[in-house]
């Protein structure tokens, strides 16, 4: 069954090109692939199709002058769960950097929404059981890949 083209569905493979430049998906890259598209309402029946696609087995549902590029509702927030996700394990990868990036460019994150969101996950730090740790993390991160 052809996939549906949708916003959701052309940010995940967007990212999921990104994860498999190396052609290798590493677990920690398969932890913001899976929480990507729960938060893109991508079907699970839906992402073995789309990493056909990307591996070019079978034709993309969207074409070159997409109109699901650029910056919409909720992208701020879809950001925000992936980069939760890659900071609340031990390690940012360089792959995870690349993915994180790369969304953020997809989607059009302006660098005052970048502010919000780092402050967001600070906030978070006080009532988290990780909190302390995905701050300093975080720190990390933003040294490394600044906006």
């Amino acid at each position: 069954m052809p996939l549906e083209p949708t916003r959701g569905l052309y940010l995940y493979l967007e990212t999921l090109r990104v994860a498999f430049d190396d052609t290798i998906v590493t677990d920690d890259e398969a932890q913001i692939l899976h929480i990507l598209a729960q938060v893109l309402g991508v079907a699970p029946s839906d992402t073995a199709e789309c990493r056909a696609v990307v591996e070019g087995e079978v034709p993309s549902p969207f074409t070159e002058d997409s109109s699901f590029s650029g910056h919409h509702m909720g992208d701020a927030t879809t950001y925000q769960s992936a980069l939760i996700a890659a900071l609340d394990d031990d390690v940012i990868t360089e792959d995870e950097w690349a993915m994180l990036d790369h969304l953020r460019r997809v989607i059009g994150l302006q660098e005052n929404e970048h502010a919000l969101i780092e402050e967001a996950i600070r906030a978070m730090a006080e009532t988290d059981d990780q909190g302390q740790r995905r701050v300093e993390r975080l720190e990390r991160f933003i040294t490394v890949c600044p906006y």
